[in-house]
Formats: C-alpha cells, structure tokens, sequence
C-alpha cells in the first residue's frame, strides 16, 4: 500500500497541521436535501485514507457525518494504524450554536458523537447567528468566540479558529478577543484567490484553510456559464504533464505554494491517493503566474439565502431564496437518527 509523507505547518499555537486533509461534507442534492447514499464509500476512503498517511481531517457539526468519522478514527487506533496525538481532526460550530454558553454545548456534542476526549481545532462555521426556524439572531461573532476562548482554556479543544471570516471580520475579532484565531477557512481555488484575505491571516498568523479547492472545475460543481479553468483546460493540462501531474494535483500544488492547506473531498481511493501527492514536484515561476491568472473573483459557493442577515460575509447579489430545510435542523449519522 502507498504511503504518503504530508509535510505540516505551524499554527500561532506551536501545534502542527498537515498541508492536506480528508474533507467529509457530502453536499446536498438538487432539492437541496442532506443524502447519504454515499456515505459508506466515504467511510471507506477516510479509512484508506488513514491507512496511506492523512492525518488531518475536517467535519462539522453540518454535516451529520461525525458518528462514522469517529467511528473510523477509533477504529484505527485500535488496529495500530495511528495514535490520537497523530491525527488532526477538525469540527465546526453551527449558527445554533452562536450564544456563548452554547458553544461548549456543541463541542461536547460533537465529542460525544466521535467518542473523542480532545479536538484539535474547532471552527466557527459562519459569523452569522441563525435559528433554527431561520429567524436572524444577531448575536454578536465577538460573543461567540467568547464561547470558543472559555472550550480552549478548559481543554475540549487545542486550538479555535473561524471559517467564512473576511478581512473586516477578522480586523474586529482580533482587536477584541483574547486569542487570535488559529485559522480562517474559506474558498480558494484557482477562480477564487482571496489575495487580500490570504495576505492579511498571513500576516497576523493566521492558517488559511481552502475549501472547494477545485471550484467549479469538477462536474459535481459545475455551474452554467462559470468561466474556466475545467479538467480539461488546455493551458492546465500543459503544466500538468510538464510535471507528470494532473490538473487536480497541479491545483493543490499551486494553494500548497501559496502556503494554503487544502481540504479536498472525495469517495473514491484513488483520487484520496492522488490529492496528496503533490509533494514531489514545485511549479517554477512561470506556471504560478499563469496559473493565477485564473483568478477572477469567481465564488463557487454562494449561500445567497443568508445574505440578508447580520454578518454575512460576502458581497449581495439581486436573489430572494429561502433557507434549505437542510440546513435549518437535523440529526446526525447514516440513519439521521443520533442527535
């Protein structure tokens, strides 16, 4: 079996996070329902995923998977495959979840269903605070974290950071809390760079994380008339084989060069394998301006339903849509049965 070498980096906290992680968010389909029709297969590519040297991994609360996530991290401390202080798995606090006291409600929520003592990083999800009727709670993100600096200090997790954050946000998160967060995970993929955002964590030490490393460019996340590049952009496919690499591999390469972790997803072993092995080749500087020259602004993920509450953090856009009953109360695991 191939075993792969995923270099870390540093978090202000001195702790280690590997480059590249396992991403478990499954979506939702096209009536924007949670299905869990492929959750044995992806049960089965975080095992082998273990198996081959991954040792990060990101789920949510969301995304109901953290009974078989936990499940398959236990297991495979029991067969020797790896310790707990190997692994770096990540979770992710809900709108619901926004009042100070009712963070720690959610992580020891999320312990329990993973049967875990400890996470290694806890993010909050969103800076918005919703209910779960859909009602705008406009609890304020700097409240929130409150919540997530008292998890820290009573050793639930060892690290706290944000998602879906922008600069502003975190301008004012960092002038008013006593710990900067750890990291900020966003969208970044090769239409969607975030200089400005990624220079200023940067800058203040904050990891940034991608998610939806691909964009658009794979077909599950296709969308009408989004603009280039796709698996088979000829431009990509050039630099691909310059390097005996696929254009997916080039993609993680260039946010690795960026000094992004990138979390892809996927339910099939062989791309797990090729995700991660991006290691044994650097774009020259050529390739890298090419490359970011696909960066138009283009955002792939675009809840536009929440954009008319307190603190969403991307620009509007002339939509009226309602919230998905998806993302407004459910229950977690294969049978959406475990609270």
């Amino acid at each position: 079996m191939a075993q792969l070498n995923i270099p870390t980096i540093k978090l202000n906290n001195g702790r280690d996070i590997p480059t590249v992680g396992y991403g478990t968010w499954l979506g939702l389909n096209e009536k924007s329902v949670f299905d869990t029709t492929d959750l044995p297969k992806m049960v089965d590519a975080l095992s082998y995923a273990i198996d081959i040297g991954y040792r990060h991994i990101d789920t949510a609360h969301l995304y109901r998977v953290e009974p078989e996530v936990g499940e398959v991290i236990n297991k495979k401390i029991k067969e020797g495959v790896v310790k707990r202080e190997e692994l770096f798995v990540t979770t992710k606090v809900w709108h619901h979840y926004h009042r100070e006291a009712d963070v720690e409600v959610s992580v020891r929520a999320s312990l329990r269903r993973m049967n875990l003592e400890y996470l290694d990083l806890v993010l909050m999800h969103w800076p918005m605070s919703i209910s779960q009727d859909g009602v705008d709670e406009k609890i304020d993100y700097l409240e929130t974290w409150r919540g997530f600096e008292s998890v820290l200090q009573k050793g639930l997790v060892k690290a706290i950071g944000v998602s879906n954050f922008n600069v502003e946000q975190l301008k004012r998160l960092l002038a008013n809390s006593k710990v900067v967060p750890a990291s900020n995970q966003v969208e970044i993929n090769l239409n969607l760079g975030q200089k400005e955002l990624v220079d200023y964590c940067q800058a203040n030490n904050i990891v940034v994380v991608a998610y939806s490393p691909f964009g658009t460019m794979v077909p599950s996340r296709a969308q009408p008339n989004s603009p280039e590049p796709k698996l088979n952009n000829p431009t990509l496919v050039a630099i691909g084989k310059k390097y005996g690499k696929t254009v997916t591999q080039v993609t993680l390469r260039y946010l690795y060069q960026r000094g992004i972790v990138s979390i892809p997803k996927t339910v099939t072993r062989t791309r797990v394998l090729e995700n991660a092995s991006i290691f044994d080749f650097a774009l020259d500087n050529e390739d890298v301006r090419t490359i970011a020259q696909f960066d138009n602004g283009y955002r792939t993920v675009v809840p536009a339903f929440w954009q008319d509450f307190t603190n969403y953090p991307f620009e509007k856009r002339p939509v009226k849509l309602e919230i998905p009953l998806a993302l407004k109360s459910w229950k977690n695991g294969a049978n959406l049965d475990i609270d």
